[in-house]
């Protein structure tokens, strides 16, 4: 394959809701690119992009595909990603490498949860953005209507670069108000370019109006020329879109029948001769604040930004070139760990088909093999730059939360390894190992993109995993003073145990003045790891107890505080004051002390008003405005407060803190109340008391658990 250069390459996201049409479409761009010889479709599972074992089974885009195809000497670099909430990760790895987003709408549904979604996370990265109006073979398209809802939904800068002239099954001609003529297709996807028919000059000439005016308004230099001579040349006009599109003041629609191959190649022509190039993109940003602006005779700098396991080829990087070009057998450094990598091949992908290229240049996309450290957002350089480091791609906080483990603890290991590469796939996942709660725990965006991890075990690694509950990371404090004594005594022939605590604990918070009941000698203050202080005074006047025990009974507390005497949960935010004890000249030491301030310790928490605590969540809930009512009521029966509203276009913005026991499944609920349209983000506030009625549930499911575990 030939080695394009930059100005000769197109890199678009192809984003959307699910039915929209995307993949048959990616089939339509490779077929016409000849980049297959035959089109696949989805029904007979054999697409280009959609190949992978769960695709075929679910039916449906799970991951991004990275492809391309050919026109007129341009390749055009295709990510087709998928159009659920679930996969995220998936669309912003798309839009992080591409610099055109292509929206793609079911012309029959009009704008779908999909579609809200691209355009949320599309406005977000700042892309350029144009639409394609998809079934126009579908007699329930109703274009005029569908253009007003895309401007209410997404912008009034949304205008038509083309329109339908027979929708329904027969067809077959587009007005393209761009070239000002009209456009009639054959079966085959051929077109050929006629006047536009005196029926419909009228529309077309008043569309033709407000495209040119939308053109016009990419630069000043064009708006001049607008107004001297009322109109715009056809290079103009592209010049004003493709400028338009670079600063998000047009978003124009396109329209096509991908299944039936009308308006594939005018969306590819208009991609190669009005969408940015690499060259006119944003350059990117590197951490230390540098530009790259895609120079092939910069050093070499490219981002891993996706990975995948393939047949045939073991794992696979998917990387953008920022600058410079790159050849194969090629020696390359991470630039954060600063190791060497050798690219060994170099290819171009277009899905499950793939072709090797000996060299690739600044602002394409390729796909290596075999590297080492292949990790998403990992940047490789020549040796030359070898300490740049691309800024990262951000992701989303996953929304669900679940416990995981193997139905057979036999497969523990394989699981633990297995779960690592699939987080590793894919960064909007999040794997945790927690001491606290005693379970593994996997984080995603929602219900369905965790089934599909134990769907990867179930038929790819062909053993079953559990999904269950995951517990809540409480934390147990006190709110009272109190004191406790216990003595420890052993003896059991020859060297005996003893030793004798005497504490008093207190609830600690800032500003908190010393007690002054017994004399402090000694203050120690801890730093909890899992959040609060705790203050250990020492107060033994007269030796009672010797200063060598004293970390003795700081570690019995300690391990007490690690698995608190309600629930089993850290103990935090106490001031333990060791006033007495007694000792024994031959039997005490320090296992002694240990055991009597752990014990000492739980008697006295348990007198001193323990309060378990929960974690309290900001969260925040865009939903669409007839849907408020119902969200608000759920959100008050899961214990949230409600902090305040705002409008937010056709939106509401309910601002909330709600506790984490009640949202860890929130995405299911929501998607259920509001049909998928609403979505909402969570981040960490605070540790708070649970209501009275909440702890005594709490303290009743701990006992029996222990009573289940001695048993």
């Amino acid at each position: 394959m030939k080695v394009f250069e930059t100005k000769d390459i197109r890199n678009v996201a192809l984003i959307g809701s699910a039915k929209a049409g995307k993949t048959t479409m990616t089939e339509s761009m490779l077929y016409h690119g000849k980049v297959i010889n035959r089109k696949g479709n989805v029904e007979a599972k054999n697409t280009a992009s959609d190949y992978r074992p769960i695709e075929l089974d679910k039916g449906n885009s799970v991951v991004s595909s990275v492809l391309h195809t050919i026109y007129d000497n341009t390749k055009i670099n295709i990510l087709d990603t998928p159009g659920s909430s679930d996969y995220i990760g998936e669309l912003l790895t798309s839009l992080y490498a591409a610099d055109t987003a292509v929206m793609t709408v079911n012309g029959a549904n009009g704008v779908e949860v999909g579609n809200e979604i691209g355009w949320r996370y599309a406005t977000k990265a700042n892309i350029p953005t144009m639409f394609v109006a998809n079934f126009m073979d579908n007699e329930n398209v109703k274009f005029d209507e569908l253009i007003q809802q895309l401007r209410t939904y997404f912008s009034e800068k949304v205008i038509a670069a083309q329109y339908p002239v027979n929708i329904g099954p027969d067809f077959n001609a587009i007005i393209d108000l761009v070239l000002n003529k009209m456009i009639k297709f054959d079966d085959k996807g051929v077109f050929e370019i006629l006047d536009i028919p005196d029926e419909e000059k009228e529309r077309a000439e008043e569309m033709q109006l407000n495209l040119i005016e939308a053109a016009a308004e990419g630069s000043e230099e064009l708006m001049e020329k607008y107004f001297e001579s009322e109109t715009l040349t056809l290079d103009e006009m592209r010049q004003g879109l493709n400028l338009g599109l670079q600063s998000r003041a047009v978003f124009p629609v396109f329209v096509t029948s991908a299944k039936n191959e009308v308006g594939i190649t005018r969306l590819m022509e208009f991609i190669k001769t009005s969408t940015p190039s690499p060259l006119e993109s944003k350059p990117a940003k590197t951490t230390a604040g540098d530009e790259l602006n895609y120079n092939t005779n910069e050093p070499f700098t490219a981002q891993i930004f996706k990975t995948s396991i393939e047949s045939h080829l073991g794992e696979v990087a998917y990387m953008k070139i920022f600058s410079g070009k790159i050849q194969e057998g090629a020696d390359v450094i991470n630039g954060k760990t600063g190791n060497k990598e050798r690219i060994t091949q170099l290819y171009v992908m277009a899905g499950k088909n793939r072709e090797k290229v000996e060299e690739a240049v600044a602002g394409d996309i390729i796909a290596t093999i075999k590297l080492k450290d292949a990790k998403i957002n990992t940047t490789l350089n020549e040796p030359a730059k070898s300490d740049r480091v691309v800024q990262p791609m951000e992701f989303p906080s996953p929304l669900y939360t679940t416990a995981i483990k193997a139905v057979n603890s036999s497969d523990d290991e394989k699981m633990g390894t297995f779960l690592q590469d699939i987080v590793n796939m894919d960064p909007s996942l999040e794997l945790e190992y927690s001491k606290e709660l005693r379970q593994i725990i996997l984080r995603g965006m929602g219900e369905q993109h965790l089934n599909n991890v134990k769907w990867i075990f179930k038929n790819i690694h062909k053993f079953d995993i559990e999904l269950y509950t995951a517990k809540i990371p409480y934390r147990e404090t006190i709110t009272r003073k109190a004191k406790s004594t216990y003595r420890h005594k052993k003896q059991s022939g020859g060297a005996g145990q003893f030793g004798e605590v005497y504490i008093m604990i207190e609830p600690f918070y800032e500003g908190k003045e010393p007690q002054k009941e017994y004399p402090i000698r000694k203050t120690d203050e801890y730093e909890l790891k899992w959040g609060g202080k705790l203050i250990y005074n020492n107060c033994i006047v007269g030796g009672a107890i010797d200063a060598k025990f004293m970390p003795a009974i700081l570690k019995g507390i300690m391990e007490k505080m690690e698995i608190g005497p309600l629930t089993g949960s850290y103990a935090r935010d106490i001031v333990v004051n060791v006033y007495d004890g007694k000792m024994h000249p031959v039997d005490s030491n320090e296992v002694s002390f240990k055991i009597a301030g752990r014990m000492s310790f739980s008697d006295a928490f348990k007198k001193a008003g323990p309060q378990i605590l929960e974690p309290i969540y900001d969260m925040v809930v865009i939903v669409p405005e007839e849907k408020m009512g119902d969200v608000m009521t759920d959100l008050q029966g899961r214990r949230a407060i409600i902090m305040g509203m705002e409008g937010e276009g056709i939106y509401q913005r309910i601002k909330a803190k709600v506790p984490l026991a009640e949202v860890a499944k929130y995405s299911t609920a929501l998607n259920s109340l509001t049909s998928g349209r609403a979505f909402y983000t969570l981040d960490y506030a605070e540790y708070a008391p649970v209501p009275g009625d909440v702890q005594d549930k709490l303290l009743k499911e701990y006992e029996e658990s222990l009573k289940e575990e001695e048993s």
